[in-house]
């Protein structure tokens, strides 16, 4: 019995978002922000939080501390429809923090992994992978536990029948040190953005990048930003996706995390990876519409209006 569409499997942490701030950080001085905002983080929240709202039926699994930011954490996730039975609790180490520090158009990050950092496998309910059609994976390289482990994971996956996909995001420590030819032919859909894929490979572009993991992908997409997404199957041409273009940007926060959103929703429904690749483009182009990465996934009749209304999409 498959209880869920979806499990999201990967980091937990909050957010602390400066902004307005009088001038940039120096050791040994201190320097005022006009404005913050402590809320949900996290690439694969903002994907579990979307997905639950245009209609998976959605659950958790990461691993946060037994603090009053793991309550943040959890109630956040509740009130956005996500079940978060498959949390992982502890003491032993604090909920992930990261403090954004806005000035206009950039932002400086730092970030605590904690508790996010310390899950692997033996730390996850086998149940995960009993009650799940599908479980996405993301942000790998801000899970040390999670990365040694993935290959283990993902073959446990296989095992009961659940489909995957995998976003290894950003590698802060930029060693991108992952075995894309042991990992990618257990994963049903590898997910990258266009810089991360050329770093993962080692390719001076894309090109040189998608001919590079060809012989190991059963399918990938690759999100282009404005231009749009590549979607490579086995066996078949690549097919390329115009981008929906908003022309009134508010902000871009969590645009490829709604993209996943989209695609595994409709993966998980039964959708070809055509039309999922079609709904993912214009999930990515709604975030852009609201500010912040889930502000205007409402409902998923509100979010085929806009993408209808505002995008020309069908």
């Amino acid at each position: 019995m498959k209880n869920f569409d979806i499990i999201a499997l990967g980091e937990l942490n909050v957010d602390l978002i400066l902004n307005q701030i009088e001038g940039e950080p120096e050791v040994g001085k201190e320097k005022f922000a006009k404005q913050m905002t402590l809320t949900l983080g996290s690439s694969t929240a903002i994907f579990a939080a979307n997905a639950a709202a245009i209609g998976a039926k959605v659950a958790f699994c990461g691993m946060i501390g037994d603090d009053s930011f793991g309550d943040l954490v959890e109630t956040s996730l509740q009130k956005k429809g996500v079940d978060t039975r498959f949390l992982i609790r502890q003491n032993k180490y604090a909920t992930g923090a990261t403090i954004c520090m806005s000035y206009d158009e950039d932002r400086a990050n730092l970030t605590y992994q904690g508790a996010m950092d310390y899950m692997s496998l033996d730390d996850i309910d086998p149940e995960v992978f009993k009650q799940a059609k599908h479980i996405h994976i993301s942000s790998i390289f801000m899970q040390s536990g999670v990365k040694r482990d993935l290959k283990k994971i993902l073959e446990l996956c296989k095992q009961n029948g659940v489909t995957t996909s995998l976003d290894s995001q950003w590698d802060p420590t930029e060693q991108w040190d992952i075995n894309l030819e042991e990992i990618l032919p257990l994963v049903t859909v590898f997910m990258p953005n266009e810089t991360e894929l050329k770093f993962l490979t080692r390719s001076e572009n894309l090109d040189e990048a998608l001919e590079k993991i060809r012989p190991w992908v059963n399918a990938a997409v690759i999100k282009c930003g404005s231009k749009g997404s590549i979607l490579m199957r086995k066996g078949q041409p690549d097919r390329k996706q115009a981008a929906l273009l908003n022309k009134n940007v508010v902000d871009c926060i969590g645009a490829g995390d709604s993209f996943n959103s989209g695609f595994i929703t409709r993966l998980a429904a039964g959708d070809d990876l055509a039309r999922c690749q079609e709904y993912g483009n214009m999930t990515g182009a709604v975030n852009t519409t609201a500010a912040g990465g889930t502000t205007a996934f409402t409902s998923r009749e509100d979010v085929e209006k806009i993408g209808r209304e505002r995008f020309g999409w069908r």
